[in-house]
């Protein structure tokens, strides 16, 4: 299986530069074509008014929705942040979903870091792809904070458990925390769900989430959707060529030509993907791999940033993960997420705030300040606990800081 993620201290994240993120990540690979990522690459007053919390800080934020269980304890700290950087979408480019999430992913500026490639043996006899900031992960102190950055992977969870795993082994004293985009945010959130009792991890974020798999597909074949759609199969296409000798005569289900020749997602998922995973149906593998169904179980820090609405009409901006899919009853009753909805942003865009238009995004200051609040609070504990226990039985408490 391949697949490709990034890792890296948190302290190196505060730059200018934005985290590297476009459409072309909502990407559903096989588990013969895997590619996570782990590296130390950066997380560095509206038209629309949208409904939010009854709390005083959620109220000074009209343009944005914000709710979640952890409303009360991780919304004050981001206060300072939403009332400094409010969303205030950059003109022409962050009034339209579809030149937002294109410019977004074509003309942004990407930062300078140089990477280190470890490549990862799974128990599959896969590889994930985990590209270190270069020199970082030989310089680290023990207990420095690593950052795990999703960019894109399959529906299977077992390359983020192993990821996870393979990094905690590596810095066992150190924090560790995980960021998704798109289809990877999917990914983490299941994660995070199934594996609530046993992850390691101390706090995530997760960025326009499709949530509910089966709503994103449905939205996918609408109007000029159709683009994203037919590049991304493409994509697909070209990727999976690229390793079509190891499906020569698989037999079985498999619809190799289709998968070869797909013209859309659900084309090549249809042919490869779903017979992979040993779903019955393309809809089947969709509603089972969905993040929707399992946030109410997840127990570490979670902030989900999603798109809503534009122009003042009912209409969802983001073209890949709609709004509809967001699970907002769940979100608020689990005391560890918090969800910030923006007006605007079109997939992964966020062409606002004051490094608009090719900086980066809105939401990295806002991410940056979540994940340092959390290790701030993570080493208060380990300081009040080394007073009376030892640090190794504290941190076992860590994963429910809010």
């Amino acid at each position: 299986m391949a697949t490709t993620t990034s890792v890296s201290p948190l302290s190196t994240f505060r730059h200018r530069s934005p985290i590297i993120s476009s459409p072309n990540q909502f990407l559903s690979l096989s588990p013969t074509v895997k590619t996570s990522k782990i590296s130390a690459v950066h997380v560095s007053a509206t038209t629309t008014t949208m409904p939010s919390s009854d709390l005083p800080e959620a109220r000074a934020h009209p343009s944005l929705e914000i709710v979640g269980g952890a409303t009360e304890s991780i919304l004050p700290v981001l206060n300072a942040t939403l009332t400094r950087n409010p969303y205030n979408p950059f003109p022409f480019f962050g009034w339209n979903r579809h030149v937002e999430t294109i410019y977004a992913s074509f003309f942004r500026t990407r930062p300078d870091v140089r990477l280190r490639r470890e490549c990862l043996r799974t128990k599959d006899n896969g590889s994930v792809a985990l590209d270190w900031v270069s020199g970082d992960d030989r310089q680290l102190p023990p207990d420095s904070p690593l950052l795990i950055l999703l960019f894109y992977s399959a529906s299977f969870i077992g390359d983020m458990h192993e990821v996870v795993e393979h990094v905690s082994s590596r810095y066992p004293k150190a924090n560790l925390y995980a960021v998704g985009w798109s289809l990877g945010a999917n990914i983490l959130v299941r994660y995070l769900g199934q594996e609530s009792h046993s992850s390691p991890l101390s706090g995530a974020v997760s960025l326009c989430n499709p949530f509910n798999l089966v709503i994103a597909d449905e939205d996918f074949h609408k109007g000029f959707n159709n683009v994203y759609d037919k590049a991304l199969a493409k994509s697909l296409c070209n990727i999976f060529k690229n390793h079509a000798l190891l499906f020569e005569d698989i037999g079985g289900e498999y619809n190799i030509p289709l998968a070869a020749n797909a013209k859309s997602v659900r084309e090549f998922d249809q042919g490869l993907t779903r017979v992979s995973f040993g779903f019955k149906s393309v809809d089947d593998y969709y509603s089972n791999s969905s993040s929707s169904d399992t946030i109410k179980h997840v127990r570490i820090p979670l902030l989900c940033i999603q798109i809503y609405v534009f122009s003042g009409v009912q209409a969802a901006n983001d073209p890949i993960a709609p709004s509809r899919g967001i699970p907002r009853e769940d979100i608020k009753e689990n005391p560890n997420c918090l969800l910030i909805v923006t007006p605007k942003g079109g997939h992964l865009g966020w062409v606002a705030g004051v490094d608009a238009p090719r900086g980066a995004p809105w939401t990295d200051p806002v991410v940056m300040d979540y994940l340092e609040h959390l290790e701030r609070g993570a080493l208060k504990s380990i300081t009040s606990c080394s007073n009376s226990v030892e640090v190794e039985q504290c941190t076992e408490g860590l994963h429910s800081l809010k």
